[in-house]
């Protein structure tokens, strides 16, 4: 925990919370403490707190809802910066959608609905923040961010600068984003919808929920899919040909319902995961000969 930095976010009006354990703010429900928790409340205060840490040499990571994260058990020694409920703000302007890095994606589905916007059905589910879900590039049921996204806005984690990116120069594939690698911190997102009939967008969003709990393990944590998709193949296909559905590691399981995802059964620990999924890629490359990548962000 670095104090000078902590006493910055206490004078600019930040919440902050100590030696948290991670658990609680991962839908894997696993993670040891963090000292220091800092939730910022806007791009300034994320800027100006980054280029803080950066200079103090002091480890820090985004979070956002925890969703496609899996944190280890031993904890993170460095500094959070939670995005959160205090950059959730929601605007819509004509078929505009502009909302903060910290409102989830679900929220703003909803407002589209409420506006009667088409076009992001088919994030309504997806457990996530709009930060996370435009720096994964989140999609679902042939529906991605970047079909939407008109602009991102971002501040650079070294000087405090903030960045407009276009759709384009985000660089968005398949979940994948250039904010992966330029060390800027999304703090919102502008997404073009078209208008449409709110009663066929609710009929499409509540098609698009039945599947998602016909279908996936949402009764058990888990960061989602757990692998990402190989090309040629996908990844359930192939650990279903392996026969892998239902195997273990503790209180780790590749799940009955859908072998995408493994989920914590309930007890289990972050080394319970990662020898899963170790296991799990390790059987698949000696069968098929596809190699699979793990989806989530360690937070180690």
């Amino acid at each position: 925990m670095n104090e000078r930095v902590c006493r910055l976010a206490e004078e600019m009006g930040c919440k902050l919370v100590y030696n948290e354990p991670l658990k609680k703010y991962t839908t894997f429900k696993v993670g040891g403490e963090c000292s220091c928790i800092i939730k910022p409340k806007g791009a300034t205060d994320c800027g100006a707190l980054a280029a803080e840490l950066k200079k103090e040499g002091e480890p820090f990571f985004i979070l956002g809802k925890g969703s496609n994260v899996i944190a280890d058990d031993d904890g993170y020694k460095g500094t959070i910066l939670l995005i959160g409920e205090d950059m959730a703000e929601i605007a819509v302007s004509g078929n505009i959608v502009t909302a903060g890095a910290g409102a989830s994606l679900i929220s703003v589905c909803k407002r589209a609905l409420d506006n009667s916007l088409a076009g992001m059905e088919f994030a309504y589910g997806i457990p996530g923040t709009v930060g996370g879900g435009v720096y994964m590039n989140a999609g679902a049921y042939g529906g991605e961010i970047k079909d939407i996204l008109k602009y991102a806005e971002a501040v650079d984690r070294e000087t405090g600068e903030v960045r407009r990116f276009t759709a384009q120069e985000a660089q968005l594939s398949y979940r994948k984003s250039i904010f992966m690698d330029n060390g800027y911190i999304i703090t919102s997102a502008v997404f073009e919808l078209s208008q449409g009939d709110p009663k066929q967008i609710q009929t499409k969003m509540n098609e698009l929920m039945e599947k998602r709990i016909s279908k996936q393990p949402l009764d058990f944590p888990s960061a989602g899919s757990t692998f990402k998709r190989p090309e040629g193949s996908f990844a359930s296909l192939l650990i279903d040909q392996c026969g892998l559905k239902g195997l273990s590691v503790g209180g780790a399981q590749v799940s009955t319902k859908h072998s995408g995802f493994v989920i914590n059964t309930g007890n289990a620990t972050s080394a319970d995961i990662f020898a899963l999924i170790e296991k799990v890629k390790k059987i698949v490359f000696e069968k098929t000969g596809y190699r699979l990548e793990c989806e989530p962000v360690i937070l180690k």
